[in-house]
């Protein structure tokens, strides 16, 4: 599946992004799509259940984000806009931002977070004013500790930068590029600093990471039935239709709507989906998608279970696990 429809807190990434985007009081939504348009599109759809309308835009294979803005300039028109990467978890939101960039309106206004290590990211070096003196593309020798973060505001004036840049090192069209240009031409460009958290959900234990983070500011909401034998702790979200038989859920937990819990101790910093099985197992630290069945697991933990994926034991006694286990799949766990 596209990394943008990974569940944290049962909500695809791209779902959080969108919820983020809508705050900005942001209706039109251009949405660039590669091979996993089809997937994209099945659970998003025209946007009208986020209040917004989306347009899809197709981007043949990966060629930067300044050409995500060239590709996009039928529909930005002259617009003034925001571009939002679709794996950026900020739970804060950046409306604090946006509203300075209305109030201002510099050509370009990026959004940075000090970091450790800079040397992954585009890094920016301001002025003592704020302004942005300078930007480098992942620099080996970074010269500032303020990463770009994956939200950037635009006038119009960045279509002209776009349009003259040449494609980097890595053969695409770098956005950091395409705003360098704009400060090399005289442009005004601003950098905004956001505190808040921030994860770059690309890899399997920054999903694992943004997941607690998210359901550790649950409300507890009970909609589905727990039988008298079953013991639900604070901060535990259960869904309509979901049943809890025998179990123990420790929050922060969320269990998605029809899903069986029986005879299982469950959480904490737990996501499980809808239509899901559990059965005398122990969860924990873990995403559930929807469909998995899990059963006779004595101990699972900081893992990544796909859509309708079933594990159970093999003969030999279970011992605890961690796991990242693809859609659809069967499997035996041996200690």
């Amino acid at each position: 599946m596209p990394k943008q429809l990974i569940p944290i807190a049962n909500k695809p990434i791209l779902e959080h992004v969108l919820d983020n985007i809508r705050a900005l009081q942001v209706t039109e939504i251009g949405l660039i799509v590669g091979d996993g348009a089809p997937a994209i599109a099945e659970a998003i759809g025209d946007g009208s259940r986020f209040g917004v309308r989306i347009t899809y835009i197709r981007q043949d294979r990966p060629r930067g984000l300044a050409h995500c803005v060239r590709i996009a300039r039928r529909f930005l028109g002259d617009d003034d806009f925001v571009m939002y990467l679709g794996d950026n978890v900020l739970p804060e939101g950046v409306t604090e931002m946006a509203a300075r960039f209305r109030a201002g309106r510099p050509a370009a206004q990026v959004v940075v977070q000090q970091v450790a290590d800079p040397r992954p990211f585009g890094v920016a070096e301001l002025g003592e004013d704020g302004t942005v003196r300078r930007l480098v593309e992942k620099p080996q020798h970074p010269r500032s500790d303020l990463a770009l973060i994956g939200v950037y505001f635009f006038t119009a004036a960045i279509h002209e930068a776009v349009a003259a840049i040449a494609p980097g090192a890595r053969g695409e069209l770098e956005i950091t590029d395409a705003i360098q240009w704009s400060l090399s031409h005289g442009a005004e460009v601003r950098a905004d600093e956001y505190k808040g958290y921030w994860k770059d959900a690309g890899r399997a234990e920054d999903v694992l990471e943004c997941n607690r983070r998210l359901l550790s500011g649950l409300a507890t909401g009970i909609a589905g039935q727990v039988d008298a034998a079953s013991v639900v702790g604070d901060h535990v979200v259960i869904g309509e239709g979901a049943r809890l038989v025998g179990s123990r859920v420790e929050g922060p937990a969320i269990i998605g709507a029809n899903t069986l819990i029986e005879n299982s101790l469950v959480g904490p910093n737990i996501a499980i989906g809808r239509d899901c099985v559990v059965r005398a197992a122990n969860l924990s630290d873990s995403i559930v998608m929807d469909g998995a069945s899990i059963s006779r697991i004595s101990g699972l933990y900081g893992s990544i279970i796909g859509r309708c994926a079933a594990i159970g034991p093999s003969d030999h006694d279970s011992a605890y696990h961690r796991l990242v286990v693809g859609d659809h799949t069967r499997m035996e766990i041996a200690a």
